[in-house]
């Protein structure tokens, strides 16, 4: 392992962690921090996220090819922006369907608008869940922090275990890079975090806490998998250039996409959907 660590420093594997870590660092104060201030400044967040992933998700899936179809699907998801940056949930929700539905049923016997729709629910996801989530008091801050904590360390250490200790790939034809090794280092150690930051937030690990980490850590890892899929499949190696030198948003915020709307989704199960949140740091505790 020693000389595993040591060739890891001495290669190309340092400079690009290095590049990461800079990118990541600068994105993760500004959510940080918006994200402990909440209200306006963080819908003003989500809105903007839900605007730039559809650009980018548009752009790399040459989406605009659709044309009235396009330009229907990005009023909706601005329409529906609108309503959830001014409180009214319900309404944007309601309205992201609504234009996914009338765009299936359009294109239903063509089938050319298939990317646009995927577009329109995938940008929703991108802003809606979390803000959603955060709401207006703590709860929603702790809950936003533990998807944070559970997605960035796993991908750091995903990255860590799998230069280290390499192996077998994961998924060879999606993204080469990844290994199984990875995806359980960074699958464990996103658990064991999960669990102290909630032992440290609340004071207790509930059994939901531990079950949900492990689950949005897979499901993190699946959405970034997602998502290199969709480039390989458009043959591009960034989603855009809105990070200077080192891609777009949706390369650095895939997995939590994904992680953050599972856990929404389990959070208003358990707990309802007018306080997700507490669905999420509330349960048994382990014993």
């Amino acid at each position: 392992m020693g000389l595993g660590l040591r060739r890891f420093f001495t290669t190309g594997s340092w400079t690009d962690l290095r590049s990461r870590l800079i990118s990541a660092l600068v994105l993760g104060c500004l959510v940080l921090a918006l994200t402990f201030t909440g209200g306006w400044a963080f819908r003003a967040l989500c809105f903007a996220t839900g605007i730039i992933v559809f650009d980018e998700w548009s752009r790399m899936t040459r989406a605009r090819r659709a044309g009235q179809i396009h330009t229907f699907a990005r009023r909706s998801l601005y329409l529906s922006l609108l309503f959830f940056f001014f409180g009214f949930e319900l309404a944007a929700i309601a309205t992201v369907l609504a234009g996914a539905a009338f765009i299936a049923v359009v294109d239903r016997g063509e089938r050319k608008a298939d990317w646009v729709l995927g577009g329109l629910l995938y940008a929703a996801l991108a802003a809606l869940p979390a803000g959603m989530l955060r709401g207006h008091d703590s709860s929603g801050l702790i809950a936003l922090g533990l998807i944070i904590t559970v997605v960035w360390t796993t991908d750091i250490f995903a990255y860590f275990a799998g230069r280290t200790f390499g192996g077998p790939k994961l998924m060879p034809a999606v993204s080469p890079k990844k290994t199984i090794s990875g995806a359980l280092g960074g699958l464990a150690a996103g658990v064991l975090a999960a669990a102290l930051y909630s032992a440290a937030t609340t004071g207790r690990v509930p059994v939901l806490t531990v079950v949900l980490a492990a689950v949005l850590s897979i499901v993190g890892q699946a959405g970034d998998l997602y998502e290199s899929w969709i480039k390989r499949r458009f043959g591009v190696k960034d989603s855009g250039r809105i990070i200077p030198g080192h891609g777009g948003l949706m390369d650095r915020i895939d997995a939590l996409i994904v992680a953050t709307a599972v856990a929404w989704l389990v959070g208003g199960l358990v707990a309802g959907f007018r306080t997700p949140a507490l669905g999420i740091i509330a349960g048994p505790v382990l014993s």
